[in-house]
């Protein structure tokens, strides 16, 4: 039973260990991604079609009065 105790608090302190490695690596910008947004324009995602709304061009010139 003691063996159970020792095993869940070196568990324990191996997972605090990772945690604030984890958290350090965070604040020192490890995961920062400074590539992506470099290249995204280059890459077609498929959402750049924006329909245009109200009149057409055609509809919007004046016509000549007479």
């Amino acid at each position: 039973m003691s063996v159970l105790f020792v095993l869940i608090l070196v568990s324990g302190l191996i997972a605090t260990a990772f945690l604030i490695a984890f958290i350090w690596s965070v604040r020192s910008g490890q995961y920062d991604d400074t590539y992506s947004p470099s290249v995204r324009m280059l890459f077609n995602d498929g959402k750049t079609d924006v329909k245009k709304k109200g009149k057409s061009r055609k509809e919007t010139k004046k016509k000549p009065d007479k």
